[in-house]
């Protein structure tokens, strides 16, 4: 029988040095206000038609695992790209995708390459790992510097991730540029091309990581159902891949995670197209009007591909972020750096435009 003793349990001496994953706050209710989340780049939209009815009766039998192997919305994102079943993996979101894929590829020591700053959950998916973060900072105007990334690449590297669009800071990156990349970086690197608000891109030259991914071996394109579609609460994402490195994602999934009621309600979204687009129509339209309207006040807005925009504001985040949250407005603050507004209801939108007007005026002054 082992000595009896007083030792506590230990976790690994990694994740003293992981950051946690900070979420976009709710507003804090403002008397006489309405209130808007502009802080987690959800989409203000209600689900699509047929979507809520798809999830009550999925819910319906939640006494039941989910279909593990999620057939029907693997054959139907099959069908609607083009690509083989067996180049596709899901998981509770793209971020978890992306989690899995890193588990697979690396180990302690190995490198992944990001730019920064991009969204905040890279390092905490790389470091959980044991392979080491090599952050490269963005261009003067918040793109990606990928001849920069490309000269990053070490011996040691297993994947270079590229968000594009960006988040926080909006540009999506271009297929010149891409292509650059891709002939810089070995072939035996994983390129990640982290399509998460692709359906709100309207520059013509954008690169596509689905293009990419049927010329390469080596590119894995993550997509989800949260942002366009507005499934966010109900976690659907899922990777385009070659299939070895799709079926290393799906190995290193957890068993039964996407629930039928996310797997329901994804099958029921893709048979809304035209109204999904609609939609997506509408938010960009809304978010050039809401650019426009910073960039006249006098705001340097980096190009804003996504459902978003990025205002670097430096040492004064924290500040506009309490100015805004006073009139009912809930930014997403990065201290020192700047504040990422996502676009949402047009009154909303007319509130923050009106805030940032005024701190303008009270910074200058």
């Amino acid at each position: 029988m082992a000595a009896v003793s007083d030792r506590s349990p230990e976790v690994r001496a990694a994740l003293d040095t992981i950051p946690a994953y900070v979420p976009g706050k709710p507003p804090p209710p403002v008397p006489g206000r309405p209130t808007y989340k502009f802080s987690s780049n959800e989409n203000p939209h209600e689900p699509l038609p047929g979507v809520l009815d798809a999830a009550v009766a999925a819910a319906a039998r939640m006494n039941r695992y989910p279909d593990m192997s999620a057939s029907r919305l693997y054959e139907r994102i099959a069908e609607r790209l083009a690509v083989p079943v067996t180049d596709l993996a899901l998981a509770t979101g793209s971020v978890a995708v992306l989690y899995h894929l890193l588990q697979a590829l690396c180990e302690d020591g190995d490198e992944v390459v990001i730019a920064w700053r991009s969204f905040e959950a890279y390092p905490i998916a790389i470091q959980l790992t044991g392979a080491r973060t090599v952050a490269v900072p963005l261009s003067v105007d918040a793109r990606h510097d990928l001849p920069a990334m490309a000269a990053a690449v070490t011996e040691r590297t297993k994947a270079v991730l590229v968000c594009t669009p960006n988040n926080p800071t909006g540009p999506a990156v271009h297929r010149v540029e891409l292509d650059r990349l891709l002939a810089a970086v070995p072939s035996h690197v994983v390129v990640v091309v982290d399509e998460a608000y692709v359906e709100f891109v309207d520059d013509p030259d954008v690169a596509s990581g689905l293009d990419l991914y049927r010329e390469r071996h080596n590119v894995v394109v993550l997509r989800t159902f949260s942002k366009a579609y507005g499934l966010a609460g109900l976690r659907v994402g899922y990777a385009i891949a070659p299939e070895p490195l799709a079926a290393a994602i799906r190995k290193a999934a957890l068993p039964f995670g996407v629930s039928q009621v996310a797997q329901e309600a994804a099958l029921a979204s893709l048979e809304h197209e035209g109204e999904l687009l609609e939609r997506v129509a509408a938010v960009v339209a809304e978010r050039g009007r809401v650019v426009a309207a910073l960039r006249a006040q006098g705001w340097d807005v980096p190009d804003a591909q996504g459902n978003f925009l990025w205002l670097g504001l430096g040492a004064d985040t924290l500040d506009f972020a309490a100015a805004a949250a006073a009139v009912g407005v809930m930014v997403r603050p990065f201290a020192g750096d700047g504040a990422r507004v996502t676009i949402g209801e047009p009154d909303g939108d007319d509130v923050l435009i009106e805030t940032a007007a005024q701190f303008r005026k009270a910074i200058q002054a």
